[in-house]
Parts: structure tokens; C-alpha cells; sequence
């Protein structure tokens, strides 16, 4: 059973850094797209930033220019350096890795097990 390993959440000051990483427990065939979410308590799950097979980075608005999403696709590894963070992101931030492989029966899909981060002073 394949797990994605997820690593680095904790507790940091509004406007400091936390870098989160996210590794697949072995590798993963045709990967497709490699995210991140979080789900923030008493909200729904929502997509903070993406990567695609071309290397292509997608964010969202209320992370960009303060987020990097980067890959390792012959790792199957995914990291998310999180600057300035502000208290209101506190959250349990998920990673996730989608793709496609026919020795695997076709597509596939993959959720890290959520570390928890928390901006607070």
C-alpha cells in the first residue's frame, strides 16, 4: 500500500517559515499532478498549490508570491516552502500526487496524512 510521508508542520510566529515536505513510500509511475491542500478547522478542504508533469506551478491567490511548490518527480517527492505566514492560515495542509500508469491499472491517486501548522504568537 502506498503511502505519501508527510513532514515538517509545527508551530511558527505570524510571518515566519515552515517548510513542509511530502514523499511517496516508493515510487510513483506517470505521476501527474502534485498539490497541496488544507483544511482549516470547521472549513472545507481547498487547494492551496499545484505542479504538473511539465514542471508547471499553479497557486493560489492568497498564497502567491509567499508560497513555492517545488517536485521531484524521479523522487516522487513534493516540498512547499511557506513564508510570511499570517495566524488565518492555520491549518492541517495535506499533500497530494495523482497520475496514471497502465502496469498500475490505470489512474491513481494519493493524500499525505496532514501535518498540522499553527501561526500563532
Amino acid at each position: 500500500q502506498v503511502r505519501l510521508v508527510e513532514s515538517g508542520g509545527g508551530l511558527v510566529q505570524p510571518g515566519g517559515s515552515l517548510r513542509l515536505s511530502c514523499a511517496a513510500s516508493e515510487m510513483l509511475p506517470g505521476i501527474m499532478s502534485m498539490a497541496w491542500y488544507r483544511q482549516a478547522p470547521g472549513a472545507q478542504r481547498e487547494l492551496v498549490a499545484s505542479i504538473g508533469p511539465n514542471g508547471r506551478t499553479n497557486y493560489k491567490d492568497f498564497v502567491k508570491g509567499r508560497f513555492t511548490n517545488s517536485r521531484d518527480s524521479t523522487k516522487s517527492t513534493v516540498a512547499l516552502q511557506m513564508n510570511t505566514l499570517k495566524p488565518e492560515e492555520k491549518a492541517v495542509y495535506y499533500c497530494y500526487m495523482n497520475g496514471k500508469s497502465q502496469s498500475w491499472g490505470g489512474q491513481y491517486e494519493y493524500w499525505g496524512q496532514g501535518p498540522q501548522v499553527t501561526v500563532s504568537s
